[in-house]
């Protein structure tokens, strides 16, 4: 068998060149090798997925090989679909800068779990991100904004932020007002000793702006956004109201599930519900995912435990939520979107896709080695 081989942007992807014909999917392999249009492994790490004129856009980190993959090298790829099986390669939608540009968004940051909505007001595309400027470990805590006319991008970057500094949220305690102990270095996995309140990192952060990590979207019925992130040293999740054109925080967020170290969130709306999917903090390693539900996106919400059932489902099937999406035109049809992470060889992470089924306000994910529209509920 003859093998061709392609450099891609410093990434070295192994394929077979027989085929003249790329391969056509009709269903699902959670965590099996994903080819595009091109026969490549789709690199979409840490995405999120924008329906739009009759298309699918999935949006993700394009991971490069080795342990260095794991840094921003190249940027936000972004690929089309029709009917979620079959992607087609529409290239680098945000790309990092060169080095030594100076740019925040500079070859070799962190970029992580990028995430694009539409705004219908004024017609563009925005992408919202976690950023970590290079060189900085992930002290930063950041969030980094661009913007595109076009879907596909290009997108010009505009900015990172800590967001709403200046402003307390909707349901700060007493405590906050006061003093802050002083945190000299980085807590982890829950590590924070003590109550996360009496700490009162939301106060040492008012005036600069709050920590944001791992993130999500979500742009309601009414055309409202909210930007969701891991906070307070990972310890707690806030909801934070974007602007009218998606760019901005207006300064009304709240903040959720204090001490319970949320990372990964995904969220959806069910029969006016709001639901989240969340992991623990474990690094790389996968971590049993909790779930919630609430009647408004701010609150209050109520934990529901794991969703998840079967064989693997303590490490969420050796994977870490990323995105929920709903399926258009099938009506109760919502999927599951996880990374498998392979920090060693960033390059070869791969991806667990699986059917969301629902039993009143709960939600449940089993595994499943392959499935399809037909067979989903089997």
């Amino acid at each position: 068998m003859r093998i061709k081989y392609i450099l891609i942007l410093n990434s070295i992807i192994l394929f077979s060149a027989c085929a003249t014909k790329p391969i056509m999917y009709d269903s699902f392999k959670p965590g099996e090798i994903w080819l595009d249009n091109n026969g490549v492994h789709v690199n979409a790490h840490g995405g999120g997925i924008l329906f739009d004129d009759g298309r699918y856009y999935w949006f993700g980190e394009h991971k490069t090989e080795g342990e260095n993959g794991n840094f921003a090298n190249v940027g936000v790829h972004c690929y089309s679909s029709r009917d979620l099986y079959n992607w087609t390669d529409e290239g680098i939608a945000l790309a990092v800068m060169p080095d030594s540009s100076g740019s925040d968004i500079e070859k070799g940051c962190i970029l992580e779990r990028p995430k694009v909505i539409k705004n219908n007001k004024t017609g563009q595309y925005v992408m919202w991100f976690h950023l970590e400027p290079k060189g900085k470990g992930y002290k930063g805590a950041l969030s980094g904004v661009a913007v595109s006319d076009n879907i596909t991008g290009p997108y010009t970057y505009i900015k990172s932020v800590r967001p709403n500094a200046g402003h307390f949220p909707f349901n700060v305690l007493d405590i906050h007002y006061g003093d802050s102990p002083s945190l000299g270095q980085r807590f982890d996995g829950g590590s924070l000793p003590g109550n996360i309140d009496t700490l009162n990192i939301l106060g040492r952060d008012m005036k600069g702006g709050q920590m944001a990590r791992d993130m999500t979207l979500f742009a309601d019925d009414d055309g409202k956004a909210y930007h969701i992130y891991s906070s307070e040293e990972n310890s707690t999740l806030h909801i934070a109201e974007l602007s009218d054109d998606y760019l901005s925080h207006t300064g009304k967020y709240g903040r959720f599930f204090p001490g319970r170290f949320m990372e990964a969130p995904a969220i959806f709306k069910r029969n006016n519900k709001y639901y989240l999917m969340m992991s623990g903090c474990t690094g790389w390693a996968p971590n049993q995912a909790r779930s919630a539900v609430s009647d408004g996106i701010f609150g209050e919400w109520k934990e529901l435990g794991d969703p998840c059932i079967g064989d693997s489902m303590h490490t969420t099937f050796h994977s870490q939520s990323t995105f929920i999406l709903p399926v258009q035109g099938k009506k109760e049809t919502y999927i599951y979107m996880g990374d498998r992470w392979t920090p060693q060889n960033a390059i070869d992470g791969r991806y667990v896709w699986l059917p969301v089924r629902f039993e009143e306000d709960r939600f449940f994910i089993e595994w499943k080695d392959q499935w399809n529209w037909e067979n989903r509920d089997n």
